[in-house]
Formats: structure tokens, C-alpha cells, sequence
């Protein structure tokens, strides 16, 4: 009888797994292509007060690497279905921690970037939002030494952030 049970119970758990259907998109992006074909990304200037002038750059290859990598989306310069424009609105440092000594022991670098969205096929997708990323490193150190490493490790995340709001639907 138990093994009878047994028999049925797992019939009934294979028919239940069988029915369902989960799709996992390995790039994150949820977009109907049949629908949506091209991007459009305009450039995004430095409006900071303080201006590293190779952090432009980084960001915008980064920005248009991520959709020309994880998307099929075509690139485009103008009547994009989907499009990007906005402008890296800070790049500040601050002191996070004070040492025994009364100097900063560490110090917080913070870039923001400020986004406006345009979905030509769905504008309730439509917005225009700041996005935020920071790191630390040691105060001992000039910022001239770390500072292409901070800018990349930021830039990855704030173009992942972008990436998400955009067209991954988290």
C-alpha cells in the first residue's frame, strides 16, 4: 500500500513539474523583440563639478557595450523604439573614516548619472532617474592612482543598474 502511495504521489509531482514552464533569460534582459529592434544611446556629458575627463568616455563605451552585448537591439542615432540620453551629474569625494590620528583613513568616491528613458513603443516605461554607484580607497593613496580603477568598478555598476531599469524589468 505505501509503495502504491508512494508511486502515485510521484506521478502526481512529475505531471505538476511537467505542466509549469519557467524561462530563464541568461543576459537578464526581457524584451519583445517583435516589437522592439533598435536602441538609440546619445552621448552623456560631464555636468560634475569636478571632471575627470576620461570617465566620459569609459562610461559611454560601457553603456553601449552592455546593450550591444546582452541584447539582439540594433544601434541607432535617432528614432530609436528605445532610447537613452541624460548626463553624468556628479563625481565627488568624501572622507568616511578618521583615523586615530584625527586624518581620513578612507574616502568615498561618488558618481551619478542622470537618465532619461524613452520606450517608443510603451512609454508608461517612460522615466528620467539618477542612478548612484560609490567606492572607497585608502586616503593614503591619490586619488591619480586609483582613479581609473574607482571610475571603471563604479561605471560597471551604475551601467548595470541602467541596464536593469531599462529593458530587464527587475
Amino acid at each position: 500500500m505505501n509503495r502504491r502511495c508512494l508511486h502515485t504521489l510521484l506521478l502526481m509531482m512529475a505531471l505538476l513539474v511537467s505542466a509549469c514552464t519557467i524561462s530563464y533569460r541568461f543576459n537578464g534582459a526581457s524584451i519583445d523583440y517583435t516589437e522592439i529592434k533598435t536602441i538609440q544611446i546619445d552621448n552623456f556629458p560631464i555636468r560634475s563639478a569636478y571632471v575627470w575627463a576620461p570617465m566620459q568616455g569609459i562610461f559611454q563605451n560601457r553603456l553601449t557595450d552592455i546593450y550591444a552585448n546582452q541584447t539582439k537591439l540594433r544601434q541607432v542615432k535617432k528614432n530609436g523604439d528605445l532610447q537613452l540620453a541624460g548626463e553624468i551629474v556628479a563625481f565627488d569625494q568624501f572622507n568616511k573614516g578618521i583615523s586615530s590620528s584625527g586624518y581620513s583613513s578612507q574616502v568615498q568616491l561618488k558618481m551619478t548619472v542622470n537618465v532619461r528613458f524613452v520606450n517608443n513603443k510603451k512609454h508608461t516605461d517612460d522615466f528620467e532617474r539618477q542612478f548612484t554607484a560609490t567606492t572607497e580607497y585608502d586616503a593614503s593613496q591619490q586619488l591619480n592612482a586609483v582613479q581609473e580603477e574607482l571610475v571603471t568598478q563604479m561605471t560597471k555598476d551604475l551601467v548595470d543598474q541602467i541596464f536593469n531599469a531599462t529593458v530587464a524589468n527587475w
